[in-house]
């Protein structure tokens, strides 16, 4: 029951811990110290150092780490066409803890062009050897929850079915352009049907004019639009993320108010899935994955601290999860990056790659 193909058994979210070289040249560019030229070089070797970690711990995939971008989300909206960042006047709110106030715009129509990913995406993939090179970019709805109307020009987009028309078809040219560039392994990163599972969440959304319900229905839409006549051997999967920031959280809640639509109706190959604690809920929303071939990568490692996971557990977890999803279609990672923003989780290094090491062991050992 081991796979050849993405998702692999024991897969990996994206984002590691940046390390002190990293800092320190983004500090000095930042201060003028060093130019754009030579922080990349920089970055290329971490990035080469991150891949061979990722290959010792066992795994089949690997990623850049991120180690190009301050944000998981806000560096690839960046490169959008019709999109702009601004200073807002306050960050985003997590448990007890707020990120640095940047904030996105839609200011003309959206569109996707020479996107500079592209390019970190084809050095990924230079020096991945025999892995797998994994692109993660942040999902369609998260451009449009965070700020929602009021975050997009209303003369460029005055009526909203015409911006989502906009935003599919971003993102169908993004998905061909990677795949272009070489890509067979894409990676959607997903806050938003999490938020749609938080009774305060929703509420939030209700006090600005939303209606969630309607709101999950149009992300499936587009979502499904964005995806639809992908290449058969490009695999798409969905994180979906509680909120990952210096180790703390934004929203709690089960899967179940969102499961029948998510799960049942958006056509990616795999869900990768929080499930490290109780704010995740039980597993009973897997019953409405399709199935067949679509994959559910449970998230049952914590990225949120160091202490080692007992794999008698995670194992016993995986054999609960197999009450409603065939075994076959069952993965498991870590539950989400290690550091969604520059700033990281709170654990060492080490600690993270024993984490992946755990990881691929169960995996083995399962499957």
């Amino acid at each position: 029951m081991q796979r050849s193909t993405a998702p692999f058994r024991a897969d990996t979210v994206g984002s590691f811990l940046r390390p002190l070289a990293i800092k320190q040249a983004r500090e000095q560019f930042a201060a003028g110290e060093i130019d754009a030229t030579a922080l990349r070089r920089i970055e290329d070797e971490a990035i080469r150092d991150v891949v061979t970690h990722q290959r010792a711990c066992g795994l089949q995939v690997v990623t850049d780490g991120e180690f190009r971008r301050a944000w998981w989300h806000f560096d690839f909206f960046d490169g959008l066409q019709g999109v702009e960042r601004y200073e807002s006047e306050q960050g985003i709110q997590f448990n007890g803890v707020q990120t640095k106030a940047h904030s996105i715009r839609v200011v003309s129509k959206l569109g996707f062009g020479d996107h500079p990913m592209l390019a970190d995406f084809r050095y990924l993939q230079g020096v991945s050897g025999d892995a797998v090179a994994k692109m993660t970019i942040p999902s369609p709805s998260v451009l449009h929850f965070r700020g929602g109307r009021k975050a997009i020009d209303a003369t460029v987009y005055p009526e909203l079915d015409a911006y989502f028309d906009d935003l599919a078809q971003t993102y169908r040219d993004a998905i061909k352009a990677f795949y272009d560039a070489g890509c067979r392994y894409l990676q959607l990163d997903d806050t938003v049907w999490a938020y749609l599972c938080s009774d305060d969440q929703k509420r939030q959304i209700r006090e600005r004019g939303e209606d969630p319900e309607q709101l999950a229905r149009t992300y499936a839409r587009v979502l499904n639009q964005a995806i639809e006549g992908k290449p058969d051997d490009l695999t798409i999967g969905l994180h979906v993320c509680r909120g990952n920031f210096r180790s703390t959280w934004i929203s709690e809640g089960g899967y179940e108010p969102v499961a029948e639509i998510l799960f049942g109706s958006v056509n990616v190959d795999a869900f990768f899935l929080e499930y490290d604690n109780e704010r995740s809920g039980g597993f009973e929303p897997l019953r409405f994955i399709k199935p067949g071939n679509q994959q559910v990568v449970l998230g049952l490692i914590t990225t949120k601290n160091g202490e080692l996971e007992n794999p008698e557990t995670v194992k016993l977890r995986i054999a609960e999860a197999a009450k409603f999803v065939d075994r076959s279609q069952i993965c498991l990672s870590p539950q989400c990056g290690f550091a969604s923003t520059e700033e990281g989780n709170s654990l060492t290094e080490e600690q993270q790659w024993a984490k992946l090491r755990l990881v691929v062991d169960i995996a083995k050992n399962v499957w």
